[in-house]
């Protein structure tokens, strides 16, 4: 109980020190505003000079900052020079440390700005400079260092020597503070660039062994981060007598800070080296500082890892088989720290039973800060995998390197799997062809449980998937279910039930976005099944706006390669249906995003004929937040228009525009269609004529999107054209097969039956040739009658035809309205049946030629009818059959009377 009201009391005591509703204190008086207030009537510099005088500490950081503007101008250059510089420096001497930061910027910008000349610069502000790097407040010597720094890379070679080597070698005798030291050091490190070789040996370089001697280890530290910048001034040979055998003293130094130094130093000085002394000196310094962490498992094992990259890339060129060996097996063992079961046991157990130790608290946090070391070497050595990859090789990479990667992806710290993760796309690029190979690794990352892994894969993984494309697997998902790309997919489309429980929205945004490269990879169908409408279930529910635009932006590119009309109508459709037309208000004003998005992504045409009037409609919302919203997106209407094409739709936008001009009460969407029709009133609508001549040029992206939509209609099209032209075929071949299945089963002689002698019906047979096509029947008139080909004399042998002048002289199709030409008589008619009693008709082998006695009946009477094909005849025969004709006391057709008397 006492430490709940001890709790309580401490609680009630913060919330009286919020005191929310009552004023600041601290307000000034109207004795302290008289004191901050200035006379107008004073120039620039008389005003600055009486601030720095008298005025507050507020006013005294203006002046400071504003002296560089007071130096560009002209007029008051020389003034401010002479009246106020000085009162700068004088005022500086005891001035806070927020003035002093304030006046080290302020006297840098000077220089970069060229406001004083060199030589005048070196003899005020740089003078101001020298004598504030001294400064006891480390904030205020560490401010005023850097500016220093910076301002010699900008002085020449003359004023340098002159104004500030001196006062650097000063700097660093022993007999100055650490502090003194520390800035010698980065000193002679900035000038040793700027110096030929016999300055630097001659004047810094005994001060750079001193320093490299000295007591402190962060003096012998800083110093040897330098060391590498001395090393480039002085040259190759001066740096193998008198560089390396300081680099190599400190690497072994007793301080772990010292030895990180070294070997930072180390690897950023193996480009100025050559083949012979990396091969005796730095490879054996390099194995022995690698060997010294793994035992030691101290602050340089991370450093070491870190820098491992770098360091096998720089000496790869010098390095045997064996030695490239031991580092790809040094790299292994990076990789695996801290994982082994029995170390990690022993860690845990050891430090308990250490009678030494102070406290339990004190032998956990031991604890926990070797295992960070060890989880940062393992993160370290993740980051370094693709630089690895090329030490090794990407054919080495399976036998080698491929079971390493595997246990960095599967680490159980997600900050080495989220290191591994984000350089994955790197990998695949480096093993090109053998991508295929960490599949499966990809496949376990995109269903990790912890997001920040996922943002890793996820932000990359358009560049991995292209990758994957371009490595010998250019085929989609779809048309190969054992490709690369038949798990990957699936993963990733998975990962987003993963993202979307958390409340990273810009995570959600970086997926939908990503969703878009899905085009390349999957087919129309899957993309149409899988992904769209993964994308239109987050454009209504997402949350937040940007993972709504994100969403909307990807499903418009991604129908863009939709290949069926139907499917891309219906996905437009819901776009208007669901947002457009939505209840909610929010939703509709996702449609004008959405229109945005279709103007950036569609061709004019497109836009103007499917959402146009659409978005117009929204000038009628209830809701002024979406009227408002349409007031920005209306001048990009009018840009869409082209005269005298468009006079119908801008005719609709001057409505709109002229509506909410008179009747908008709402004073925000007052303001915006005021704003907007000022820009409407600047867009000039081209002519169509004018377009094609002086528009060419700013409308051709639009020409190419359109053009491309035309070629999905055309390639839609064409499909369709094939898919029925397959289908025609598959039919006919079916009926033919029937067809040739019927001729075997009946023989091989013809099969056309004569006439019987007993019959009261005769027919007469178009014989069709060999080899000639079903369609060309025989032509039989009442006149003539011989065959349409020229095979007359094949037909003669099998049908032999009447005698011309024993054929009645009656027309097949005779004229029984005598005021009208006879109708030709070789148009086919549909059949028909004429008999009251609708008994079915018989049919007679011929062509249909009428009976005298039957002049007075109906045309409609004597149809013309085509039956299936029967038997084959070197092909098959066309045969046409013919209802029988009679006359009115049902005798036969004079023509069969006289078909028989000849024959």
């Amino acid at each position: 109980m006492g430490s709940l009201d001890a709790t309580s009391t401490s609680l009630a005591e913060d919330l009286q020190d919020l005191q929310l509703d009552r004023p600041a204190k601290g307000l000034k008086s109207v004795e302290e505003l008289e004191k901050l207030t200035v006379d107008e009537h004073l120039s620039d510099i008389e005003r600055s000079v009486y601030l720095l005088s008298s005025g507050q500490e507020v006013q005294r950081i203006s002046v400071i900052h504003n002296l560089p503007d007071l130096l560009r101008d002209t007029e008051s250059h020389d003034e401010c020079m002479r009246r106020v510089v000085p009162k700068v420096r004088e005022v500086l001497h005891l001035a806070q440390t927020e003035m002093q930061v304030a006046a080290s910027s302020a006297f840098l910008q000077i220089l970069q700005k060229n406001l004083v000349p060199v030589q005048n610069y070196s003899q005020t502000f740089l003078q101001t400079i020298l004598n504030s790097v001294d400064s006891k407040d480390p904030d205020v010597a560490s401010a005023w260092l850097d500016t220093l720094l910076d301002v010699i890379d900008l002085l020449p070679k003359e004023v340098i020597k002159k104004e500030i080597l001196g006062s650097a070698i000063a700097k660093g005798q022993l007999a100055q503070s650490v502090q003194s030291r520390l800035a010698c050091c980065r000193i002679l490190g900035k000038i040793s660039t700027k110096f030929e070789p016999f300055v630097i040996k001659k004047e810094i370089l005994p001060v750079v062994q001193s320093l490299c001697q000295d007591v402190d280890y962060e003096v012998r530290g800083c110093m040897c981060r330098q060391l590498d910048c001395v090393a480039r001034g002085m040259g190759l040979e001066a740096t193998k007598s008198a560089i390396l055998p300081e680099l190599v003293e400190l690497t072994n130094d007793e301080e772990c800070h010292v030895r990180i130094a070294g070997l930072e130093t180390v690897v950023n000085i193996l480009s100025l080296l050559d083949a012979e002394t990396c091969g005796t000196t730095i490879i054996p310094l390099v194995c022995k500082i690698c060997q010294q962490a793994v035992q030691a498992e101290d602050a340089t094992l991370p450093v070491v890892a870190t820098q491992l990259g770098k360091l096998c890339h720089g000496i790869s060129d010098n390095l045997t088989d064996e030695q490239r060996q031991w580092f790809i097996d040094f790299y292994k063992k990076l990789c695996h720290v801290g994982l082994e079961k029995n170390k990690a046991s022993s860690r845990v157990t050891t430090p308990l039973i250490d009678k030494d130790r102070g406290s339990k608290e004190s032998d956990l946090t031991d604890i926990f800060e070797l295992e960070d070391k060890l989880v940062e070497c393992r993160k370290n050595s993740a980051y370094n995998f693709p630089a690895m990859v090329l030490f090794c090789g990407a054919k080495q990479f399976k036998p080698e390197l491929h079971l390493t990667f595997t246990h960095l992806c599967k680490d159980p710290h997600f900050l080495v799997r989220k290191t591994i993760s984000s350089g994955f796309h790197e990998v695949c690029k480096l093993l090109g062809n053998n991508a295929n190979l960490i599949q499966s690794d990809l496949v376990a990352l995109l269903k990790d449980e912890s997001i920040e892994v996922l943002r890793g894969v996820i932000s990359t993984i358009p560049a991995i998937l292209d990758c994957y494309m371009s490595s010998g697997s250019n085929h989609t998902v779809s048309e190969s279910k054992s490709g690369p790309l038949s798990d990957i997919i699936p993963a990733f489309l998975a990962s987003e039930n993963a993202i979307f429980t958390c409340h990273n929205w810009r995570l959600q945004e970086e997926l939908m976005r990503n969703l878009s490269c899905l085009s390349r990879c999957y087919s129309s169908e899957s993309l149409y099944n899988k992904v769209i409408p993964i994308l239109r279930q987050k454009l209504v529910k997402a949350r937040a706006l940007p993972v709504k635009v994100a969403a909307a932006h990807s499903l418009l590119k991604l129908t863009r390669k939709v290949k069926k009309r139907e499917q891309r109508e219906e996905i437009y459709h819901g776009l208007i249906h669901d947002f457009c037309h939505a209840r909610k208000c929010y939703l509709r004003n996702v449609f004008i995003d959405i229109c945005r998005i279709v103007i950036e992504l569609y061709s004019k045409k497109f836009f103007k004929e499917t959402f146009y009037e659409y978005l117009l409609e929204l000038h009628t919302d209830s809701v002024p937040n979406i009227r408002l919203s349409l007031c920005s997106i209306l001048p990009d209407l009018k840009r869409l228009l082209i005269l005298p094409t468009d006079r119908g739709l801008l005719q609709q936008l001057d409505a709109c525009v002229r509506k909410l001009l008179v009747s908008e009460k709402d004073r925000d969407v007052s303001d915006g269609i005021q704003s907007a029709v000022e820009e409407l009133d600047k867009i000039h609508i081209p002519m169509q004529s004018m377009t094609r001549r002086n528009f060419f040029e700013q409308d051709l992206d639009d020409q190419k999107k359109e053009e491309e939509e035309k070629l999905l209609l055309d390639n839609e099209e064409k499909e369709l054209k094939k898919e029925e032209e397959a289908a025609e075929k598959k039919k006919g071949d079916k009926r033919n097969l029937v067809s040739a299945k019927k001729g075997s089963e009946n023989g091989s002689s013809s099969r056309i039956p004569g006439p019987r002698k007993d019959s009261k019906e005769v027919s007469k047979t178009k014989i069709v040739p060999p080899g000639k096509a079903p369609g060309n029947k025989v032509q039989v008139n009442s006149n003539i009658c011989k065959p349409s080909s020229g095979d007359s004399n094949i037909n003669k042998k099998r049908v032999s035809s009447p005698k011309l002048s024993r054929l009645p002289l009656y027309n097949s199709n005779p004229n029984l309205h005598h005021g009208r030409p006879a109708s030709p008589s070789l148009i086919p008619i549909k059949a028909s049946t004429t008999s009251t009693t609708n008994k079915p008709s018989k049919t007679t082998r011929g062509s249909g030629i009428p009976a005298p006695g039957s002049a007075g009946t109906r045309r409609a009477s004597v149809p013309t009818i085509s039956t299936s094909r029967r038997g084959s005849l070197g092909g098959q025969l066309g045969t046409e059959v013919t209802p029988k004709a009679k006359g009115s006391n049902g005798a036969l057709n004079p023509s069969i009377k006289e078909r028989k008397k000849s024959r």
